[in-house]
């Protein structure tokens, strides 16, 4: 095992902030300073699609729906919520923030799928279908680890490079379960 963070960065939500604090209070992180929460971590904000499935999407909102069909899932935004763009946007702001406060210091940042996506589409500098095919494949796991190292030989100057995607290997290990449970019905049959 590498060292450990100095810096340990979390999403507002509740399973977020646990889950970091849980880390930190099991000695898996060489600082005292308290979890750093910050919000540009909360998971994209589904606006009135929240909590529906695809199928209920369709069902109740067929007008995002079909607006989803034609911007695509990567530029669509649903009133009240955020297109993946817009969830881009507030994570450059926020790698921005780690580069000028914790330039060389080694970060963990507890947050959720769509973000883990999209703070993979700006390390990697991807296009629009490469990280929706990585999406498209698997759910992002509770608890997995996503790693990067900086590898000064990468790019001109220096690059995260990518270690380890959606690893659940450490819960494994202790025996602890992988969660993993379907989407529950967007609408009562009936």
């Amino acid at each position: 095992m590498g060292p450990l963070p100095e810096v340990i960065l979390s999403s507002p939500y509740r399973r977020a902030v646990q889950t970091a604090k849980l880390f930190k209070g099991e000695g898996g992180a060489a600082m005292e300073e308290p979890v750093c929460i910050d919000e540009r971590l909360r998971e994209k904000e589904f606006g009135i699609l929240d909590g529906l499935t695809t199928g209920g999407v369709a069902k109740l909102e067929p007008q995002q729906a079909a607006f989803r069909q034609t911007l695509g899932k990567f530029y669509h935004r649903p009133p009240g919520g955020e297109s993946w763009c817009d969830v881009i946007f507030r994570l450059r702001a926020l790698m921005d923030t780690v580069s000028l406060h914790y330039s060389g210091q080694r970060v963990i940042i507890f947050a959720h799928q769509v973000v883990v996506l999209c703070l993979r589409y700006i390390i990697e500098n991807m296009d629009e279908a490469q990280i929706l095919d990585i999406d498209q494949k698997a759910d992002v796991a509770n608890c997995s680890v996503t790693e990067y190292r900086f590898d000064p030989q990468a790019g001109r100057r220096g690059n995260l490079v990518l270690q380890r995607y959606n690893v659940v290997a450490p819960q494994e290990l202790e025996a602890l379960p992988v969660t993993d449970a379907p989407d529950l019905p967007a609408v009562a049959q009936g």
